[in-house]
């Protein structure tokens, strides 16, 4: 079992959402199986990134990550986790994902901070191609996905997130936020879909 989680944009390991699921892990004792790197700017290097996680732990721990892997991403990082649910077959957990992120970034090109440092980082004209590249379909099987959409997200549309994933299991906030500050009280199920093992097809 390994859950791979994959941040927003200028967000960090040290989100809300992600620690959280850090403590949770670690107090049932599965840290070892929780993985949430800081992700770099450019797309393709993030999605390098993670690949490499995931080749590395499911070689070394003899996983199949139909089976073993879960993918958890917020905002850009849901759009991150679709494309390697497509790649992978692997079960996903969607919160507040960017559903077309090429659309939705164009406008960030510039420099900007992160929400959790005060280092400047670039986002480049050509990451917006590289998230056009990697734009996935819809889900060939929802059922192995579990979609977390707020009503109330200022940034996203929830409408876009539903109809995208629809046949998944949605859990839809009528308020909340992009953030969903309110995490705390839907970790439960998050954890309760991404825990139980799934079917390998």
């Amino acid at each position: 079992m390994m859950i791979l989680y994959l941040h927003g944009f200028r967000s960090s390991p040290d989100s809300f959402k992600a620690r959280l699921l850090a403590e949770e892990m670690q107090r049932r004792g599965m840290a070892h199986e929780w993985f949430c790197p800081q992700l770099p700017a450019s797309p393709a290097q993030a999605m390098a990134l993670a690949e490499d996680i995931i080749q590395r732990e499911t070689t070394v721990r003899g996983l199949s990550p139909a089976h073993d892997l879960v993918v958890i991403g917020s905002s850009l990082g849901g759009y991150y986790a679709a494309v390697l649910a497509g790649r992978h077959g692997c079960r996903s957990v969607l919160l507040n994902p960017a559903v077309h992120a090429a659309r939705d970034l164009a406008t960030q090109v510039g420099t900007h901070t992160q929400y959790h440092s005060d280092a400047p980082f670039h986002f480049l004209p050509e990451y917006v191609a590289e998230l056009a590249a990697m734009q996935p379909p819809p889900p060939s099987d929802p059922q192995r996905c579990f979609l977390l959409a707020s009503k109330g997200d200022e940034v996203l549309d929830w409408r876009e997130m539903t109809q995208w994933y629809e046949g998944g299991h949605t859990l839809l906030l009528e308020g909340s936020d992009h953030g969903i500050s309110d995490f705390a009280q839907y970790m439960p199920q998050v954890l309760e879909f991404a825990l139980t093992p799934g079917p390998t097809s």
